[in-house]
């Protein structure tokens, strides 16, 4: 398909990261980083601010290996799917779209990959006194065991009848499996396809 640049030479690239799912960033490459990207394995946009082309991660070490590039059906847009190192966005952040703009009722069935995002990137970025970063560290058996706990209370609350303590106890639960998703590398989007498989 031949693609259509627009009249700078420019075409939109999307980064999508490949495990995840998550879209990652939105930067702009022109036929020379294009090339650059396929030749290397690793994106190169091109900066309309420095009129420049630049290797994502050149400096903070945050590179994307390409894993594909597709266009859409115009031939206008690009999605580049990677394997993101570190944060895609120069904030640190793990993507660049996290500003909300929608009602917060609208995002509230995405809580789990907000939650999930939010572990990721103290996992990624350390913060003294974190409770999610006390159990990063101690590993695999002491997450376990908090997850057996929370499991725990949330049986005891559902025999008592106890739907507030049941409420509660579930999102501890769902907090603590992120945490372990996290620390063995798994994300929800592969739970949920796993759960898809059993529809």
């Amino acid at each position: 398909m031949e693609l259509k640049y627009n009249s700078k030479g420019l075409i939109p690239a999307i980064a999508q990261d490949v495990k995840t799912g998550k879209v990652l960033m939105m930067a702009w490459m022109n036929d020379e980083s294009l090339e650059l990207t396929k030749k290397t394995g690793y994106a190169h946009y091109y900066s309309r601010s420095r009129q420049t082309l630049w290797k994502k991660g050149e400096t903070s070490g945050h590179v994307q290996k390409v894993v594909s590039i597709t266009a859409d059906c115009d031939g206008d847009t690009l999605l580049v799917m990677v394997e993101q190192t570190g944060s895609a966005c120069h904030t640190n952040n793990p993507t660049c779209f996290f500003n909300k703009v929608e009602e917060e009722s609208w995002g509230t069935c995405n809580i789990l990959e907000e939650v999930y995002d939010v572990v990721m990137d103290r996992k990624q970025n350390p913060k003294e006194g974190s409770y999610t970063n006390y159990l990063l560290d101690k590993g695999a058996n002491k997450i376990c065991k908090k997850v057996g706990e929370e499991a725990a209370e949330v049986i005891i609350g559902a025999i008592s009848r106890d739907t507030d303590n049941v409420r509660y106890e579930a999102a501890d639960l769902l907090y603590h499996l992120t945490v372990l998703l996290v620390e063995q590398g798994l994300t929800w989007c592969e739970v949920f396809e796993e759960l898809k498989k059993r529809r």
